[in-house]
Formats: C-alpha cells, structure tokens, sequence
C-alpha cells in the first residue's frame, strides 16, 4: 500500500509562497486525510510517476487560502530569479505586490474540476434565486416560482463571502465547457432558449435582438411580450421572432416554462451535480439557432433522429417540413455529401485552398497561428494581384476553418504581403463579411503593416484536436488525394483523356472507394 508523507517541497507552501496554504491545519493532518482518500481508491495518476492527485474532504475545504488575485494595468508586479532545490535550474518567479481577489468562488457540480463562479455572474436576484432553491429542498408544498415574492437585490459591487457561504445549494448553468486545466465556469443568472424566446428566470425586462432594427417592429415584440410574459421570468427576443404572431411567441413561451416546471420537480429530490433542466439533443438544439430560409435539405441517416427533426421543424417551421429527407443509401452519407473530406482536414495542420495555395494552422498555449502561403500558384506578371487572390480565398477558408475546430482566444493570421492600402482594406472587408456568419463573439483587427492580422474570439469550450499521429497520417493522405484528384480533373477536362487506370496504395484505396482513410 502507498503512504502518504510530508516531504520538504510540502512544507515550502506556505503563507507568502503564493501557493495555496492553511493557516489551520498542519501538514501531518492533510497527509492523514490525503492517506484515507488513497486507501479508498479516490485519486487520479499525476503528471510523472510517484505523483498522485486526491481531492481533499469537504471538511476541511474551507480551512485553505488560495492566494490567487485579479490583476490589471494598475496592478504592480515584482518579479525575480528563484529556485525551488539547490539542484534545480532558477526559473523566474512573478508575483502580484498589489492586486485584488477574484471575488469568485469555486463549486462543487460533481465534475473532477470544481466549477468557477465569478460574483458578476451571480445576477442581480442571486438572493431570490438562493432562497427559492431552499425552498424547494425544503418541506414547502408551494414551489411555484408565479407565486414567489423576489427579494431585493444584491450589491453590484459587493462581495462573493457577502452572499454566499459553504454548504449553500445552488442551481447553476454552464456557460463554458471546461478547457485545458480549468474547470467550467457557470452562472446563476439562469436562463433557457426556445426558438424565438431566451426565458431568464428572477427577472423582470424584457430585451429585443439588436439584429432586430426596425424600429416599429420592436415596439410591436416588446408590447406583445408584456401580455403573456410569465411572472417573475424575463424574456429576450430572438431575431428570428421578427414578424412572428402572438400565438407562435405564445407557444414557445408555454415549452420553456413546461421545461422550468418539469426541472423544478426535479430540484426536489436531486443529487449535487445532477442536470434538471437541458438540451433534448444535439440536433434539435443546433436547428433551434441555425434553422433559417436559406436551408434547402436537411439529411438524415438516422430513423429515429430522422422523425424527432421532422417533427420540430413541422413545429416551428411547418411550411420546412418536406426539406427533411431520411438518407438510406448503402454509401456512407458523409462521402456522398463530400464531409468526410472535410472531416479528415480539420486534424491536420494543413488546409488546401484554390489555386494551389494552402494555410498552415498552429496553436500555443498564448494564441494560434495561421500562415497562408500562395503553394503551387502560377506566376504572373502581378504579383499584387495574385497575392490578393490568395489572400481572399484563404480568408473565407480560415474563418471556416475556426467554426468547425472551434478555435479560441488570439488568433494572428499572416496573409500573403500587400503594398497596396486599397487591397488591405479590401481583405479585411472579406474577411469581416466571412466571419459574420460565426455565432461565437469575435472581434477583427485591420492588418498590420507587416499583412498580420489579430482575432479574438470567444472560446466557449475545448478546441478540437486530434492526436499528432493520427494527424500527421490523415493529412499525408489527404494532400495526397487532393493532388491527385486535381490531377485527374486536369486530365479528364483539359486533356479529354478517356480512360485512366489508377493505381494506389491500400490507404488511398480505402480513402477513395469507401471514403475512410
């Protein structure tokens, strides 16, 4: 059996190390408490061998500081060269002289991560919303929230300690998906998404999508609402509620308070991290946000995720329903449809654009970098012109390229060299037209002098990433599929060749016929 024992490097973390440490407990108590957890199998591997990672009890949750402070321009940082052990290599250590606390706590959802509550996503009636909960665990029979009186307000500059304390049960919505070392952060400030209405619970305003300009339009959504808006509940008007009726707003206002009514029957007898109120699935989800005119077919190769589409767009959309189709065709629907390919370059580095250019995307852990590069172009007398050419089609391809990988953070993209102040302008007008489509918040920068251009955007979960074998071995074979099917369309086009024996490795083989690499 592995013991527990308090080494040297313990013992250095303590008040003014910068590590979290506890003014109350020794370190031969945590040792005792770790040793239990390991003695019932609760621990995870650590990051080397003879390293183990046990989550500490409950009871002694509240006994540790975490020294953790927000920093900001004014914040003064003092930094110097330190080294842990006489035989290490000193490394540079920074600390914050000044700084203020997070004023966040962390929450116990059931995820090996505890969830980070920060108090401006509390909400203004976090009060409301915490006695309410109390309520419901209770022995209360009334647990209606129509029936429920608000409390005031909490102080928008106030303190997290000031409202909440250990042991406080809480219903809380995910916000972001846990990401690299971090947890997943949450809200209190409730809400819940239909088709055409956001439901914020403990709320009393009624917002209407920017998108929405018309001027008339939103007196007209915002009177509406005010007559069948539920007590105690706020609503936020969707763009694609435009012109819609009051029975159809209607409807969907009665799906999400039947949704809220359900949870809270759940609320009653729920265990710590267990969901009362979520997506039905992932497909009905994602039309409820995208689901617009411009869609001509909707495929589905499953039966019964087949009638569950049809039958939300006959609810929402009836005039829709006939554009979902139910696939059954032998071949396999993402290769028919040309997603496979699609799929296998979203794990590689390298991304084809036309006219032989390509892109090669890279990501740290400050930003991700992306470097177009003109490939296999044909020179021509303009070199402007060409570079231009380039630069636009990669730009419509990156901004592709970050919805589907789900891309977050800095994002710096280094086009091909522009001289010309008008083609500059001209890429970041492209550029800006591409990413509108692009549902997650981001903001574009013009480019540099040196064609870099910088990105944000909202990083709301985790990139999507493949192994860098897997990688490395799905893109070999796909630039080698497109080359030569690039190959094969000159031949057949320009050339008029008839007939074509083409001979490949098992890989390409498997790649070709029945779309698997």
């Amino acid at each position: 059996m592995e013991q527990v024992a308090v080494n040297e490097f313990a013992k250095r973390q303590v008040e003014g190390s910068g590590k979290t440490f506890s003014r109350t407990l020794s370190f031969e108590e945590i040792a005792v408490d770790a040793q239990e957890q390991m003695n019932n199998g609760d621990f995870l591997d650590g990051y080397r061998d003879g390293v183990r990672i046990v989550r500490g009890s409950k009871k002694y949750t509240n006994h540790f500081i975490c020294p953790y402070v927000k920093i900001d321009e004014n914040t003064e940082l003092i930094s110097r060269v330190v080294k842990r052990q006489e035989t290490e290599i000193p490394y540079i250590q920074t600390r914050a002289k000044s700084g203020k606390p997070l004023n966040a706590a962390f929450i116990d959802i059931g995820f090996e991560k505890d969830a980070f509550l920060h108090y401006l996503d509390l909400g203004p009636q976090f009060l409301s919303l915490k006695t309410f909960v109390k309520k419901v665990r209770g022995k209360s029979k009334n647990t209606t929230i129509d029936s429920f009186k608000k409390l005031d307000e909490i102080n928008k500059f106030g303190k997290i300690n000031e409202v909440l304390t250990k042991g406080d049960e809480l219903m809380i919505q995910i916000v972001k998906e846990p990401i690299s070392t971090k947890g997943p952060r949450v809200t209190t400030e409730l809400s819940m998404a239909g088709r055409h209405l956001i439901l914020v619970a403990f709320s009393d305003t009624i917002n209407v999508s920017k998108k929405i300009s018309n001027r008339e339009e939103r007196f007209r959504l915002i009177n509406l609402i005010k007559s069948i808006r539920p007590t105690n509940f706020g609503v936020i008007v969707r763009t694609v509620a435009e012109k819609k009726s009051v029975s159809e707003l209607d409807k969907d206002l009665k799906v999400l308070s039947k949704s809220w009514s359900e949870g809270i029957k759940l609320l009653k007898k729920a265990k710590v991290g267990e969901k009362i109120i979520g997506e039905d699935n992932k497909a009905t989800s994602l039309l409820r946000d995208i689901l617009n005119s411009s869609f001509d077919n909707i495929v589905v190769d499953d039966k019964d995720l087949f009638k569950e589409v049809k039958a939300y767009v006959k609810k929402f959309e009836p005039k829709k329903e006939k554009i979902v189709k139910h696939y059954s065709s032998p071949a396999p629907m993402f290769e028919v449809y040309g997603i496979e390919k699609q799929l296998q370059e979203l794990f590689g580095e390298t991304v084809s654009i036309s006219n032989g250019g390509y892109v090669i995307i890279q990501s740290t852990e400050a930003l991700h970098a992306v470097d177009v590069n003109s490939g296999k172009t044909s020179k021509v007398s303009n070199q402007e012109d060409a570079a231009l050419k380039v630069n636009l089609d990669a730009a419509e391809t990156i901004a592709r390229q970050l919805r589907l990988r789900d891309i977050g953070g800095i994002i710096v993209i280094d086009f091909i060299d522009l001289r010309k102040t008008s083609n500059k302008r001209k890429l970041f007008d492209v550029m800006k037209k591409a990413m509108s489509e692009d549902r997650s918040k981001h903001t574009i920068l013009p480019l540099s002098k040196f064609c870099l251009m910088q990105i944000t955007r909202q990083r709301v979960r985790q990139e999507l990433k493949g192994s860098k074998d897997d990688a490395e071995l799905d893109q070999a074979g796909t630039e080698a599929a497109d080359t030569i099917e690039k190959t094969l369309e000159h031949l057949f086009t320009k050339q008029n060749q008839k007939q074509i024996v083409l001979v490949v490795h098992p890989y390409l083989y498997s790649y070709f016929t029945i779309g698997v690499l």
